[in-house]
């Protein structure tokens, strides 16, 4: 009766607490994969408007430089 059966006999089975870990681990990692997802896009859109904002900065820059450039022609000529 007390007999030992080997272990390579036994057959490997999945509990419901392991297959709820699993299931976890693999929606854990969806997830990770999406906010990564959506982080890359947030930095590129990042970028883009930091582009825009820099060119708008240095368009007004330009145009008070033309501004200041016109009124000193204007007060040098005679």
């Amino acid at each position: 009766m007390n007999e030992r059966i080997p272990t390579q006999m036994l057959e490997s089975f999945d509990c419901a607490p392991g297959l709820r870990l699993t299931a976890h681990e693999k929606l854990s990692a969806v997830h990770n994969e999406n906010l990564n997802r959506r982080l890359d896009q947030l930095e590129a859109m990042l970028e883009r408007l930091e582009r825009r904002v820099w060119l708008t900065v240095y368009g007004v820059v330009a145009v008070i430089l033309a501004q200041a450039f016109q009124s000193v022609l204007a007060a040098a000529s005679p």
